[in-house]
């Protein structure tokens, strides 16, 4: 039957209303839309006031911009190579990079409904049917006609069935309208989710760069100490020989030699253990750069300082922190993930509208199948609406309510944990180093008294007991010097990362394949 050109018009008009409108539908979706949550932020950063008798800090904080290679402040040179071989070899930080890697792909797959589906298909089928069969539906067929069931029965011998090739081939489509959002949701949160585990893969990096500056100094306060330790040997030997002096001299008794190899002794039994605190902190950065034990025991074999802080601390903008800090970007990710899926779970009240539709040729011999008459196709709609699931959508929708509050609260326990672990941060940074102030002046006084009482035991003015005194009081200050000065360049690392690290707007490498 052919169309008449008023019956094309009606139908090409009404076919171009439909789609109109069908287009205008999915450009609604159910679900609250996301907004990004207000944050709290205070006018500056707090500093701790010092005491009225403590000179300033020597090292202090501004409102600059601070570099992204934050461990540079360090000049150290060996630190800032180590940091920069952290984003290509740690091994967490590749292992949270493949879970990104997974999370984009997920994105991938949710955002693949957005589009139509396309397959093609080709067949070939060889086909008897019965005799029997066939004779049925041919006496069934004439009675239909004639309007009566009491026609002769044909023979089944009669008929002669042939067997039967048929070919095809077909491509087919189907597309879901998306009349109420539940695709562009169900996207919108796996794009959400894919952001959370970028900023997860941030966190891991800024952890690793953190820890490998910490494990670092670490390892040249301990080679500070172990230096500090052989000093005080020299010290306690000298004190042994002038003991063994005035002994010759019959001025002391045995008592004095053996109080001071007592002394020389106690000081030499903590060489071995500094030394395995110096090999254990190798090997921890050794597994921190991905590289097998003592894989970098020839590189820190040479002592150097403990790194000194700079004068002058770039911290940035209270207001920048939420920015700055990726475990904020990611909770507040999840919290634009859970959202959508509120959405998700809204839609999926509504009606399912799929559009299918197959084009292909079907020809009982292969040399007619690519005729324009072979051709063979369908088009129509399918909709499906729930009617009852058991409770099972409104459970669902209950479900996801429940986890976008969740995440709202973990959210808002983020950002508040996040300016506690600066306000500690910043506290610490300069508590340690007016500790380190007054344990300067102790180092200077102990060692004064280290050679007053020497010298006056040299000549009969004190017993051996003070000068011993005196020795373990210098090495005991001149240990928590050192561990002060490491403990004040540790909580600079601290720092930095309670502000969220470097703030480099993309990572320092791109993931494999991420095209």
């Amino acid at each position: 039957m052919r169309l008449t050109k008023t019956k094309k018009r009606f139908f090409f008009y009404t076919s171009t209303i439909l789609l109109t409108n069908v287009l205008l539908l999915t450009g609604c979706a159910v679900g609250t839309d996301y907004k990004k949550p207000d944050q709290w932020t205070p006018s500056k950063w707090e500093k701790p006031a010092a005491g009225k008798d403590s000179q300033s800090v020597v090292s202090e904080t501004n409102l600059r911009t601070p570099s992204p290679e934050w461990w540079d402040c360090f000049n150290d040179p060996m630190l800032s190579n180590l940091e920069k071989q952290v984003s290509n070899s740690n091994l967490d930080v590749l292992l949270s990079t493949q879970r990104l890697l997974e999370s984009r792909a997920q994105m991938q797959i949710s955002g693949a409904d957005r589009f139509p589906a396309l397959n093609a298909s080709g067949g070939y089928s060889r086909t008897q049917y019965s005799n029997k069969s066939i004779s049925r539906a041919v006496h069934r067929a004439i009675n239909s006609r004639n309007g009566s069931s009491l026609g002769p029965m044909i023979n089944s011998s009669d008929i002669d069935v042939p067997t039967l090739n048929e070919w095809m081939d077909n491509i087919d489509t189907s597309w879901e309208v998306d009349l109420w959002g539940r695709v562009r949701r169900q996207y919108e949160s796996a794009h959400a989710n894919w952001q959370a585990s970028e900023e997860e893969r941030r966190g891991v990096l800024i952890t690793q760069q953190a820890e490998v500056a910490h494990d670092y100094i670490a390892l040249r306060g301990f080679q500070a100490q172990l230096a500090i330790v052989k000093e005080n040997q020299k010290i306690a030997q000298e004190s042994l020989l002038l003991a063994k002096q005035r002994f010759t001299g019959g001025l002391v008794t045995e008592l004095d030699i053996q109080t001071a190899e007592a002394q020389l002794d106690q000081t030499v039994a903590d060489i071995p253990q500094l030394e395995q605190q110096i090999a254990e902190q190798t090997n921890a950065l050794a597994l921190l750069l991905g590289k097998p034990p003592r894989a970098l025991s020839e590189e820190f074999a040479t002592v150097k300082p403990i790194p000194p802080v700079p004068p002058q601390i770039p911290v940035g903008l209270p207001s920048e922190l939420a920015r700055r800090r990726p475990d904020i970007r990611q909770a507040e990710s999840q919290l634009h993930a859970a959202t959508a899926e509120v959405g998700v779970a809204v839609a999926n009240f509504y009606p399912k509208v799929t559009i299918n539709a197959q084009f292909g040729f079907q020809s009982l011999s292969f040399r007619d199948l690519g005729f324009w008459s072979s051709r063979a196709w369908n088009v129509g709609p399918t909709i499906s609406l729930p009617i009852f699931q058991g409770g099972r959508l409104k459970g669902q929708l209950t479900l996801k309510k429940a986890q976008q509050k969740e995440a709202a609260i973990f959210y808002q326990k983020t950002v508040l944990q996040a300016w506690h672990e600066v306000d500690n941060a910043l506290t610490a940074y300069r508590a340690e180093q007016l500790r380190k102030e007054n344990i300067e002046k102790t180092v200077k006084a102990n060692q004064r008294a280290v050679y007053l009482a020497q010298e006056q035991y040299r000549q009969g003015l004190q017993n051996f007991i003070n000068v011993l005194d005196a020795e373990r009081r210098l090495l005991t200050s001149q240990k928590d010097l050192v561990q002060s000065t490491t403990q004040i360049s540790t909580n600079l690392v601290q720092l930095y990362k309670a502000l969220g690290g470097g703030w480099e707007t993309t990572f320092p490498i791109n993931p494999p394949n991420k095209s």
